[in-house]
């Protein structure tokens, strides 16, 4: 009896290792990329952040701007300045499979968490979001905002996209339940590029804005609607020189996925900042050996900050925990906006 126990466990347990087996070979392969635009040519690179090279390349999408990767890993949407469109490319071949059009000239993007929406701002007057179904890949509603849109961000729990406009000094804060505008904030200078942090339940905590001529960002609390501070990036040490580029002096900032440090481009200084959360004391700072530091993106890990350098056409990655930047990777021209992701292989 004893015998037969032990032959049907073994049993048991072979084919539970063989299911396991079959479940791990049938689980598709995703890769960490960094995905870079070209804002002056009509190509998109892809860089592996382990090796800090250039391993595929998007092509044909004249003036490129906003990039968003689909959480399953299986397209990449990149909004087309040149077409007025949203285009999709495949994952795997890098090929453009659909070109959506949008309701005007467009900016950047962002995506939901659950894959099921691309928002994109669109710069053209009067300005707003275009809704993007990614099921069926048409453009479903413009929503109407303040101002027009340069930047749109989806909260990290899926319920909000706030959409900074330049010329209305404003921030448009959108339900994505309903996709109606939820409520504006309204502050003294151009919206530039922003960032969040969270709650412990994962409800949005700040709102970090970068501003028009402004070289640091404000802090917006969330539910208040309320700025509670601005904060200025550090002054240069004695003996370094700023580098003046004509755009604005601060352009770029992330959150790390454990929400413990704030990355903060300074493109006047040529540095990227580190900031402790939730205190935001200035507790890093790492020299850029590109310049015109443009936008900035990390690797899921968090280990890891691509800065987009606009006047040099490189990539500085920088190691967060030294604040040493360490590879440089050449990519195309005026290289702006970028995201990470996890692509399939």
């Amino acid at each position: 009896m004893l015998n037969k126990h032990l032959l049907r466990g073994g049993i048991a347990v072979l084919a539970g290792t063989a299911l396991c087996l079959v479940s791990l070979k049938a689980a598709p392969n995703k890769v960490a990329r960094i995905i870079q635009t070209n804002s002056a040519g009509d190509n998109v690179h892809i860089i592996d952040p382990v090796t800090n090279k250039v391993v595929g390349e998007i092509k044909g999408i004249e003036v490129n701007h906003g990039v968003s990767v689909a959480p399953d890993g299986t397209r990449i949407y990149i909004s087309d300045e040149a077409g007025t469109s949203l285009d999709v490319a495949d994952a795997k071949t890098l090929e453009v499979i659909k070109r959506i059009p949008l309701s005007g000239h467009p900016n950047n993007i962002s995506i939901t968490p659950n894959g099921r929406t691309v928002y994109v701002a669109i710069a053209q007057a009067p300005g707003g979001l275009d809704v993007i179904d990614t099921t069926t890949l048409t453009n479903i509603k413009t929503i109407r905002t303040k101002g027009t849109i340069h930047n749109p961000y989806v909260t990290p729990d899926g319920k909000y996209v706030v959409a900074g406009s330049i010329p209305a000094k404003a921030v448009s804060v959108v339900d994505t339940a309903t996709n109606e505008m939820a409520w504006v904030i309204q502050l003294d200078r151009g919206i530039r590029p922003m960032t969040m942090s969270t709650n412990p339940d994962g409800s949005t905590k700040f709102l970090f804005v970068q501003l028009t001529d402004f070289n640091g960002f404000a802090v917006i609390d969330f539910a208040s609607h309320e700025e509670i501070k601005r904060i200025k990036n550090p002054d240069l040490l004695p003996g370094k020189k700023e580098v003046p580029q004509g755009a604005d002096p601060s352009h770029g900032m992330a959150v790390t996925p454990d929400g413990k440090l704030l990355l903060v481009n300074s493109r006047l200084n040529n540095m990227l900042y580190s900031y402790s959360l939730p205190d935001l004391k200035c507790v890093g700072a790492a020299e850029l050996g590109g310049m015109g530091a443009a936008w900035l993106t990390l690797t899921p890990d968090g280990k890891t900050a691509y800065v987009a350098n606009a006047v040099t056409n490189d990539v500085s990655a920088v190691d967060i925990k030294s604040m040493k930047e360490v590879a440089r990777i050449p990519v195309g021209f005026v290289p702006k906006r970028n995201t990470s992701g996890m692509l399939l292989e």
